[in-house]
């Protein structure tokens, strides 16, 4: 096989890892920000605002003879996906991870593909057949990460040291050292996140149907976010100049680093990657970017990790692979169409895809 061949089977792995490890770092740098002071409403408009301006000259060039025309629909569409990920899901993410920690933030949010997957059943855009084995893999695997996800939440367990951690003053964010308040609290935004995630890609994935520039798209969706972000931060936080000013320190590079990998390259990445693979590849790697987090937060945080988050950690994963497995036996009974292109084989809505296959209307899907 020639180089040229291995770099394209390789290629999507490659991408995928980057993001996963692209966004482990963005959930550390920011929790380490948000705990020395910096406003999250402000992060998530320079986030978005950088993102935007980095990817627009991109865009207009590599895109300007083939962008399809702006409508009404799509514009509309466009505004509520800048609602969802942006405002929403961003906001109370990092809302979220502040009160508990960047670890368990990226633990709970391998719950999207379950929570995605009850999405589609309840808008009738993913079919359960509870006779078919990988139906029932589906289902299991849902109930499972649920249950994951309410052992982290409710057992904490002792903590588990590491060679790296004995010694040192670890940050306790469990419900009884942290504020039982602030911890449930945090763990609700977090779950609200996940949904809002969930919901975002489903949106990305029909609106990619009917504008299909992904290098535009991602421009429009972080600028409409940053708009409608600095439009919230004003109601929240007044005109004051105070949680605008963030100065030449960790905020910065966080808001730089969110913004270019977390918001622009990475809305990019994942479209190009789910086109050639699915959107079960990339959720497959999810426990990657939870497992780097983790150990980020331990070194350079010192964030504890206890012994219930690793149990829940572990039937998390249970759950998403007995749900990936599922939904990766869908193409066996999905015939393949002329073009070779397989109708919602690996389609789950998971990350940014849903397939509609009753009426062959394919939707794509952190």
């Amino acid at each position: 096989m020639s180089v040229g061949g291995v770099m394209s089977k390789v290629k999507p792995y490659l991408l995928v890892i980057f993001l996963q490890i692209g966004f482990a770092g963005m959930y550390t740098i920011a929790v380490a920000s948000l705990k020395r002071g910096m406003n999250h409403y402000v992060l998530v408009v320079y986030r978005n605002g950088i993102a935007a301006a980095v990817m627009a000259p991109f865009a207009l060039w590599f895109e300007r003879k083939t962008r399809p025309k702006m409508t009404l629909r799509v514009f509309l569409k466009i505004i509520t996906l800048g609602l969802l990920e942006p405002v929403l899901d961003q906001n109370l993410s990092y809302m979220g991870q502040n009160n508990t920690s960047a670890g368990f933030g990226s633990t709970l949010f391998n719950t999207i593909p379950a929570i995605t997957f009850v999405m589609a059943v309840i808008f009738r855009m993913e079919k359960v057949n509870l006779k078919h084995r990988r139906s029932q893999a589906k289902v299991i695997g849902t109930v499972v990460s649920v249950l994951g996800a309410l052992l982290m939440i409710f057992y904490d367990g002792p903590v588990v040291e590491f060679f790296w951690s004995k010694g040192r003053t670890h940050h306790s964010t469990s419900g009884a050292n942290n504020g039982g308040g602030n911890w449930v609290s945090g763990t609700i935004m977090l779950l609200a996140s996940c949904v809002f995630w969930s919901g975002f890609y489903i949106v990305q994935a029909n609106t990619l149907e009917s504008y299909p520039a992904e290098l535009s798209l991602t421009t429009l969706i972080c600028f409409s976010g940053s708009v409608l972000s600095s439009a919230v931060t004003i109601i929240m936080e007044g005109w004051t100049a105070k949680p605008w000013s963030i100065g030449f320190d960790m905020r910065l590079i966080t808001v730089i680093y969110s913004g270019v990998i977390c918001s622009g390259v990475a809305y990019y990445v994942q479209g190009i990657v789910m086109k050639e693979r699915g959107p079960v590849f990339v959720t497959s790697f999810n426990p990657l970017c939870m497992i780097v987090t983790t150990l980020l937060g331990s070194i350079i945080l010192a964030e504890e990790i206890t012994l219930g988050r690793i149990l829940g950690a572990v039937v998390i994963v249970s759950g998403l692979y007995s749900l990936i497995w599922g939904k990766g036996n869908d193409h066996l009974t999905v015939p393949s169409d002329k073009s070779g292109k397989n109708n919602g084989s690996m389609d789950l809505p998971t990350t940014a895809a849903v397939t509609v296959s009753q009426s062959k209307l394919e939707l794509q899907v952190k």
